[in-house]
Order: C-alpha cells, then sequence, then structure tokens
C-alpha cells in the first residue's frame, strides 16, 4: 500500500510475512499464494506492500540463481504484490516449535549474519519495483547481550562496517540504494534506540541506520517522542518502522492480571517482560520467569514483548500498548517531512496466542491481518497522507 505524504513523498505501508513461516523459495511462493494474495483481495486493493521474510536456505536460492529471482519478481508482479522491505531479524527456524533464544543467532560477531545479509540486499535489489529505488532490511541489534564480549563486538563492528561497504558497491552496479536497520530489541544489546547511537555512531556510515519497532519501544517504556528526536539529533537514519503493539498490565499484583497473562505465557518465543521502577527499568527474559514468585516487582504496570493484533487488544484486564505506536507514527509521518517511508505491520504471534483468540483457519488470519492493515490505513489518513491507488 502506498500513500503520498503532504511532502509529495511516498509512504510504503507493508506487512511482514514472518507470520507465515517458511524455509525454503518454495515455501515463500506458497505464502504468496495462500496468504499475501488473499489478503490483497480482502482489502480490494490492486496492489499490496509485503515485507519478506527470507530464510536462509530461501534467500540463499534467490542470490545464487537468477532464474529463481526472476521467477519470484514475476509471481509478485501476477499477484499484485510488492516489495520495498525485508526483515532479515531471523535467520532460519523461525516456524520451529520453540524458538525462543535461537531466533538471535547467528549474530553479527558470525560470519553468517554477514554473509546473509548481503544476499538479503542482492535479492532486495532485485525485488524492488521499477520505479521504487530505495529498498530497506530490518536486522538483528548486534547480538543478545549474553556471550558477548570485547572481541566479539569488535568483530560485529568490523561485520557491519562490510556490510555498508558492500552496499555502496551494490548501489553503484545496480543504482538500487540498499539500506539496513539494527531493531532494538529487549535482551539484546541494543535494547533501546538510545542504545543504538553509540554503536551507529561507531559505524558511521548512512546506508546503516534503525528499525523501531513500536512493541520493542513500548516494552522498554520508551518515549516515542523523545526517543525519536534523539535519533534525529544525531543524524541516526530511520530506516523502516516495525508497526506493532505489546501486552500491558496496569495491574501485575493482581490474581486475576497475573491469571490473564499466564495465558500469554507459551512455549514458541521469547517474550522479554519489563517494568519501569524509581531505580531504573527492571526486567526478565520471559513472560513465566516474571509470573514466577518475585522475579519481577509489581507494584507498576508490566509490558511484555508479545506482539498482540493491532485492531484487537487483549480483554480486559490486559490491554495493548496501540498508544505507543500512535505516538510514535505521528512522529514518524506525521511532521513536515517523514523520518521513514517504510512501514511494516509485524503481528507474527498470531499462532501464538492464547487458544481462544487464535484464528483457526486461514481465512481468518487473512480478515485478522487485512483489519491491521486497515487500522494502519486509517491512522496514516488521519495524519494527513493520502492513500495511492
Amino acid at each position: 500500500m502506498r500513500f503520498r505524504h503532504p511532502d509529495g513523498s511516498t509512504v510504503h505501508l507493508a506487512y511482514c510475512t514472518n507470520v507465515h513461516p517458511a524455509e525454503t523459495l518454495d515455501g515463500v511462493l506458497a505464502q504468496l499464494r495462500d496468504h499475501c494474495e488473499p489478503v490483497r483481495r480482502r482489502l480490494g486493493r490492486d496492489r499490496l506492500g509485503i515485507g519478506l521474510w527470507l530464510a536462509k536456505d530461501a534467500a540463499h536460492a534467490l542470490v545464487t540463481d537468477p532464474s529463481a529471482l526472476r521467477g519470484l519478481r514475476t509471481e509478485l508482479d501476477r499477484r499484485g504484490l510488492e516489495v520495498v522491505t525485508l526483515n532479515g531479524f531471523p535467520y532460519e527456524g523461525f516456524g520451529a516449535e520453540e524458538v525462543k533464544y535461537r531466533v538471535y543467532k547467528p549474530d553479527w560477531a558470525d560470519p553468517e549474519r554477514l554473509e546473509h545479509t548481503t544476499a538479503l540486499a542482492r535479492v532486495l535489489a532485485g525485488l524492488l519495483p521499477d520505479d521504487v529505488t530505495e529498498g530497506s532490511i530490518s536486522t538483528l541489534p548486534l547480538a543478545w547481550r549474553t556471550a558477548y564480549d570485547d572481541h566479539r563486538a569488535e568483530t560485529a563492528r568490523v561485520a557491519v562496517r562490510t556490510l555498508a561497504e558492500r552496499l555502496d558497491a551494490l548501489a553503484e552496479l545496480t543504482g538500487r540504494d540498499i539500506r539496513v536497520g539494527l531493531e532494538p530489541e529487549p535482551g539484546c544489546i541494543v535494547e533501546t534506540t538510545g542504545d543504538a547511537l553509540a554503536p551507529l555512531a561507531a559505524i558511521g556510515h548512512d546506508r546503516i541506520g534503525i528499525c523501531v519497532d513500536t512493541c520493542h519501544l513500548a516494552t522498554s517504556f520508551e518515549d516515542p517522542l523523545p526517543a525519536l528526536d534523539a535519533l534525529t539529533e544525531a543524524r541516526v537514519p530511520v530506516v523502516k518502522s516495525q508497526l506493532s503493539a505489546a501486552l500491558h498490565a496496569e495491574h501485575p499484583h493482581l490474581p486475576e492480571v497475573r491469571e490473564a497473562l499466564a495465558a500469554f505465557d507459551e512455549p514458541r518465543f521469547l517474550h522479554q517482560t519489563r517494568t519501569a521502577t524509581a531505580a531504573g527499568l527492571r526486567g526478565t527474559d520471559d513472560l513465566g520467569q516474571a509470573l514466577d514468585g518475585e522475579a519481577l516487582p509489581d507494584a507498576s504496570p508490566w509490558r511484555a514483548h508479545f506482539h498482540v493484533p493491532l485492531h484487537a487488544a487483549p480483554a480486559a484486564p490486559l490491554t495493548s500498548t496501540l498508544d505507543v505506536l500512535k505516538g510514535a507514527l505521528a512522529r514518524l509521518v506525521g511532521g513536515p517531512h517523514p523520518l521513514t517511508r517504510h512501514l511494516e505491520v509485524e503481528t507474527y504471534t498470531w499462532q501464538a496466542l492464547p487458544a481462544e483468540l487464535r484464528p483457526r483457519a486461514r481465512s481468518q488470519l487473512t480478515e485478522g491481518i487485512a483489519a491491521e492493515l486497515t487500522l494502519a490505513r486509517d491512522l496514516l489518513t488521519d495524519l494527513g497522507l493520502k492513500e495511492l491507488p
């Protein structure tokens, strides 16, 4: 979906396909047929943006076989789909029964991460629509915080600088400007937007920036306005933003609230949980750990890294952080010029929701994703952007 900003530039809205796990190119092609095109039709659109997640094997197949890449581009066109952004955070296995900490491997100190992200950039340069020259990729925020010593930190910095050089060469070769954004996430070396400032300054390249995920922003209790203003002041480019909402519990000390939270404690994904105290931010790596005894203070609200559907906040006594998303979006695209032109709805946890909230059929998932995109579209038009055909 495309929108015209009041300054005349085009803002792209997509939804991320990591909600439809696939490890191979055949699986990706099946996603387009079974999920992406039905969402487009449900919205009544001639064209729909998707943020592709390409696992290691799918990316390798595309970057080593030009005919496969042409075939994917043809299939996108045939189904009324377009790609300007990729989710490069998960490397493989995102559809496994248990993902948890595995999603942070390989990190940027491992050579596989550089090679995979380079492959994604080359693939994206070949997938961009003919009238689009800028592409974006979100990636792991360097590494999970443990086992990250000075040596690995320097190795990671060198790898990201090498990526920047490769992006420069790719732009010269193809005329396509591909940028990569570190995506701050609770528990990682770069947990907040503030944590990103020093590493990005050390890298010092305008094709390496930040991906602002509004669920992660909210989970860390970051106020979106000063957070985004600090990025602007530091001249850190917002490569893309993932529009997502976290799980919010206003009164976590109450038994009924803990019972409601326990329904979201599931075995597949890590749900980092945070609370803001007078002594600073406190947290656990997972929701179950927060619910276990007194691991986390409960005198103030809790937020958990659980991407809940944008249009359907959990029932009381829980809610979502949709207001944080709205505040961030107003700053990202509501000003005289957009801070980013790539927006991506990223609710990948539909099948991890409590059983009574999960879509029971493919058509229900289609309707849910379409409803999220409709909400995002309405927020954008309320900010003065004009939806394009």
